[in-house]
């Protein structure tokens, strides 16, 4: 299946079977895939909180806003998407180590470019925490693209979660004292057979091209 297939396949899935588990080997697959989401300046601002049981899923039920419990409750998997608030020299130093060690830094001279770069296009936004937050949520929804599609391309649905109380989900998992704030969450699983948000039921819908593109 080619990528224009999967887009136009892939849905929200509103309700799931939950006798249906995904196995570890496949969510392993899909968090190596948000592994390698890309990010500005490769600064990988976020954390993710990755749950596969009830007994994991219950530590953050309480940020979730009731109508989503089905969605939530059924599933298989929960993946919190966090960004960070504050990004420090803790790790700055550990993304260009790891760099280093992959051997994208030929020379000392090209680690310390790549370094200051770095620091001065994510710290263009340090000037508040709330600033940073906006920044690092943007890096966050391209991991969020990579989990949704990653997922799809395996016959695992999905479904991105917004409603949530987002100060509630970053009490419950002590985020502020580790400088992170939750930007989503994603349930994936398997589909019930009757799943109101089918394409056959419900196609999908979106806008023409030219009522969103323009040529210059």
């Amino acid at each position: 299946m080619d990528f224009l297939e999967l887009m136009q396949k892939r849905y929200t899935t509103k309700y799931y079977d939950s006798s249906k588990k995904i196995l570890q080997q496949d969510i392993d697959k899909i968090l190596e895939c948000v592994r390698l989401a890309p990010s500005s300046v490769n600064c990988q601002p976020w954390h993710f909180y990755v749950a596969g049981d009830e007994k994991s899923k219950a530590k953050i039920r309480d940020c979730i806003l009731d109508f989503n419990f089905p969605r939530f409750d059924n599933c298989s998997h929960v993946i919190v998407i966090c960004g960070k608030t504050v990004v420090n020299d803790e790790h700055f130093e550990k993304v260009l180590v790891k760099e280093e060690q992959d051997g994208r830094l030929s020379d000392p001279e090209v680690k310390k470019a790549q370094d200051k770069s770095r620091r001065y296009f994510t710290n263009l936004h340090a000037d508040s925490e709330k600033d940073m937050a906006a920044w690092s949520g943007k890096q966050c929804y391209i991991a969020l693209a990579t989990i949704l599609y990653a997922a799809a391309s395996m016959g695992i649905d999905s479904t991105a979660v917004e409603g949530f109380d987002s100060k509630k989900a970053d009490e419950l998992l002590g985020l502020k004292d580790k400088g992170l704030t939750c930007h989503c969450i994603v349930c994936l699983g398997y589909r019930d057979s009757n799943d109101s948000n089918l394409i056959l039921k419900r196609p999908k819908s979106r806008l023409n091209k030219e009522d969103i593109l323009t040529n210059l």
